[in-house]
């Protein structure tokens, strides 16, 4: 019986602009090498062009995948009401709820891992036989850095789309003088900010 192994991992959670993807992937135990041989490694460390190649050939490898794509109204609706490290815990414990592993790796978005899978268990109701949270998981599990590979990849044609159809905004990071001011030229022009804007973002309040 193969063991089936599931890392879950996110993209675009700081920017301004986009949605935040998450994404859960499944393996059995025995892929994990054959995906270190591949040069499966923490998304943040290669290159777009070489994840777009491993995005393909971890699709070949997984038993399953599945995406949870957020938009920027659903993250600023939910955070009138709880905070990002709830909303997410509920989405990692969705994906957990549908993948069904015997093992499962995350990469915790809180300081405080052990908060975070506590968090994520109010969200499911399946028992993986084990479960690893942790800071910085996508560096030391492959499983993780598998679904950071598909998570980026997936955002990066979503926000792609966003500027073919909007213009040059630069990374979408707040941090990026180019996002900046695209904002404050489009809140100039049009009166307000446009949907695909995070609005609960501290930095739309600055501008």
């Amino acid at each position: 019986m193969v063991l089936m192994i599931c890392g879950i991992d996110e993209a675009g959670r700081g920017p301004v602009i986009g949605p935040m993807v998450i994404c859960g992937i499944l393996i059995g135990k025995e892929d994990i090498e054959r995906l270190r041989k591949l040069g499966v490694k923490d998304s943040k460390l290669l290159s777009p062009s070489r994840r777009e190649m491993l995005e393909r050939l971890i699709k070949g490898v997984a038993r399953r995948y599945e995406f949870v794509r957020i938009s920027p109204e659903e993250i600023d609706r939910e955070r009138e009401r709880r905070s990002l490290n709830d909303f997410e815990a509920e989405k990692f414990g969705y994906l957990i709820s549908r993948l069904k592993p015997s093992e499962v790796y995350i990469d915790s978005v809180d300081p405080n891992p052990r908060k975070f899978m506590d968090r994520i268990f109010q969200y499911t109701e399946h028992r993986p036989k084990r479960i690893v949270v942790e800071n910085f998981a996508d560096r030391k599990y492959i499983p993780v850095a598998a679904a950071s590979i598909l998570a980026k990849v997936e955002r990066d044609r979503l926000v792609d789309e966003l500027r073919r159809r909007f213009g040059d905004f630069g990374s979408g990071y707040p941090s990026d003088p180019r996002t900046i001011s695209f904002l404050r030229e489009w809140k100039k022009v049009h009166g307000e900010f446009p949907n695909f804007v995070r609005k609960s973002w501290e930095t739309l309040k600055n501008i």
